[in-house]
């Protein structure tokens, strides 16, 4: 495959991501979905307020799905925290 496919997304797979329950949090849901990469699981989720949503990844990754989502809410959390409803703009 050349160069320009893979540069474009071609033949590469998704990485596989997690299916733990949201958590309610200052009148947000936050997703927790850490991706699959490799042997390690990166640090992504969705924050959502009513039709709103905004997805975050974070090149951080961990050695365990557990760790993951803890640390995938914690992130949501902080971005919150940081944004409020300015994270949807």
């Amino acid at each position: 495959m050349s160069w320009l496919s893979r540069l474009l997304g071609g033949g590469a797979a998704a990485p596989a991501k997690t299916s733990a329950a949201p958590e309610a949090y200052k009148d947000f849901l936050i997703y927790p979905e850490p991706q699959k990469d490799g042997g390690k699981w990166r640090i992504a989720g969705r924050v959502e307020k009513g039709e709103r949503s905004h997805h975050f990844v974070r090149a951080d990754t961990l050695e365990t799905e557990e760790q993951g989502v803890a640390e995938s809410l914690a992130k949501g959390k902080l971005i919150v925290d940081q944004l409020g409803e300015s994270v949807f703009d």
